[in-house]
């Protein structure tokens, strides 16, 4: 930025690079849409009011924002490398994101980091980055890396470095945990990003004590509110898996508005094409009941001020001329989207193009001990087990206690009664590690459902009618080096690799979003209900930190307490 033609430009002493002229600019500060031009030069806001310059735009009274800013996000959830995500991303009108590499991390450790911020570089979006706290997330698990403080610390000199992401071992906060306790005071005077499900009263009081200011974790309006009490701000989410949006939204009111940002946390691609993103997250809200001027600056100003992120989230003089059209103020599609002072979408063309980064130092990553029919044996001594209960729409589960089928004295899959057997296998390092469970409530008819998307720590997973079934998904899943995969009567029927770190793909979203879109069809004709994203689900179901019952591939989880229980209930 020429911060000298940008003051003579805001003055109209100087012609500006570009003038959109009578729109409806949106002032975040005071919540109101004024008839103005906005002036941009070196690709920075100059100014509102009137203006001349070298290229004049009539934009016709549409109306104009800032662009969108997703709060927390983890682009590998996606399934797509970064270039492909912000592809699909910014005609949706996000300009700005700030992620967690924490999936990628959990698989190759401080290179995978390195990898991200390397693909993020020169592209049409503004990505900042949270470093991961918990890699792995637990120690009821085994990752593909372990970082401690002294790890991630050389990143925090990084520009594009914000601070510290989701603290998930809320435990860990509590108790004083020595390399938990590392990591915060790490983080200096960057943000500190939280997770804690569940947490109330002195615990949350306990939390928040540790510097952490943030929680995309709430479900009801009464945890949001616990947490503006302590200081947390709080992310409302609306992901492929966790859609927690619309029960908070009753907490958002003028005075509550400012402590509110949004986020997906997890995006597919089908839906960022088909439903959106920020956008269609400010149009839920307002029809709410959300003002248009609280929603817009939820998307917007809330977390570049929180983040300090001093050149987005206003169009004001100074900032990034990222920049969003609106034809309308009901269906929030962006006609157009500007970054940094060039058109780079319009009527949903993208017209900016970004770079590949090379992946193939986070290829071949399925490094699985060798696993036959009776690995997936599951030895049970009474009809009585413990079994994890899924919850339509939610990625926190039940703890159930059933009775459950057996054969021979070992638990089966029971379809007559939606109990299947579920499995986590470690892929990083070949332990031979493998945790056996069972899964009330995932609707699978017949045939097996395996993935190396499995959060936090990314083992593949599987799940299935049958033993048999559930091999031959694993073996395809090895022979690709990763992705998610369905098979039924021995043969592969669906399959989408994932060779990047076997969470990602190059690919672009339309055709992931075709393939993952025919994968979701078929385990649907499986049986799969309509309430469950098929995959993501199955993701979350190894996530030992989200309540109540998860299973590892140590074995099985009692989240609320935060230990170890044996399948088998006496």
């Amino acid at each position: 930025m020429n911060k000298k033609h940008l003051i003579r430009v805001a003055q109209g002493l100087e012609p500006a690079d570009l003038v959109l002229k009578n729109a409806e600019v949106f002032h975040v500060y005071t919540g109101e849409f004024i008839l103005c031009d906005i002036a941009i030069a070196d690709g920075y806001i100059a100014g509102t009011g009137s203006y001349f310059g070298i290229e004049e735009i009539d934009m016709q009274g549409r109306y104009i924002t800032p662009g969108f800013i997703d709060a927390h996000v983890h682009i590998e959830s996606s399934m797509l490398t970064p270039y492909q995500f912000a592809k699909a991303a910014l005609p949706c009108g996000v300009t700005t994101i700030v992620t967690d590499p924490h999936e990628i991390a959990n698989v190759c450790g401080a290179k995978g980091i390195q990898y991200m911020l390397d693909a993020t570089e020169q592209l049409p979006l503004n990505v900042y980055f949270m470093l991961p706290s918990c890699v792995p997330a637990t120690d009821f698990e085994d990752s593909g890396a372990v970082m401690l403080a002294e790890d991630l610390e050389p990143f925090m000199e990084h520009p594009r470095v914000l601070g510290l992401a989701e603290v998930m071992n809320a435990p860990g906060v509590l108790q004083q945990d020595e390399n938990v306790m590392a990591k915060l005071e790490m983080a200096g005077k960057g943000r500190i990003d939280g997770h804690a499900p569940g947490l109330t009263s002195s615990q949350l009081m306990g939390y928040a004590a540790a510097g952490i200011t943030t929680d995309h974790e709430c479900i009801t309006k009464e945890q949001a509110l616990d947490r503006l009490r302590a200081g947390i701000k709080v992310m409302l989410r609306e992901g492929s898996a966790a859609k927690n949006m619309r029960g908070l939204l009753p907490t958002v009111n003028p005075d509550t508005a400012p402590y509110f940002m949004f986020c997906a946390d997890d995006k597919i691609p089908a839906e960022l094409l088909d439903s959106g993103y920020i956008n269609y997250m400010v149009k839920a809200a307002i029809e709410e009941g959300v003002s248009v001027a609280n929603a817009l600056q939820i998307a917007t100003i809330n977390a570049a001020r929180h983040y300090g992120i001093k050149d987005a989230g206003a169009i004001l003089p100074g900032r990034r001329a990222d920049l969003l059209v609106f034809d309308n103020l009901d269906e929030w599609k962006p006609r157009q989207v500007y970054k940094d002072g060039r058109l780079a979408v319009d009527n949903g063309q993208l017209l900016q193009e970004g770079r590949n980064c090379d992946n193939s130092s986070l290829e071949h990553t399925v490094n699985l001990a060798p696993v036959t029919v009776e690995s997936f044996r599951l030895p049970l001594k009474t009809e009585m087990a413990n079994v994890i209960g899924l919850v339509p729409y939610q990625i926190v589960t039940k703890k159930a206690v059933l009775s459950v089928k057996r054969v021979d004295g070992c638990a089966v899959s029971d379809v007559e009664n939606d109990i299947l057997k579920l499995a986590v296998l470690e892929r990083h390092h070949a332990t031979g590690n493998i945790g056996l469970g069972l899964v009330k409530g995932f609707g699978l008819k017949r045939g097996a459902l395996a993935s190396t998307v499995g959060h936090d720590s990314h083992n593949l997973i599987v799940i299935g009618t049958n033993d048999e079934d559930m091999l031959a998904a694993v073996q395809e899943l090895q022979r690709i080096g990763g992705g998610i995969c369905i098979a039924e009567d021995g043969q592969i029927r669906g399959v989408l690799p994932l060779p990047v770190g076997g969470l990602m793909t190059n690919e672009p979203a339309l055709m992931v979003a075709k393939q993952q879109a025919e994968m979701i069809a078929l385990a649907r004709e499986m049986g799969v209900p309509e309430f469950y994203s098929p995959f993501l689900t199955l993701a979350f179901l190894s996530l030992p930190v989200i309540p109540s019952l998860k299973l590892t591939d140590r074995g099985l989880v009692d989240v609320d307490s935060f230990k170890f229980i044996p399948l088998e209930v006496k």
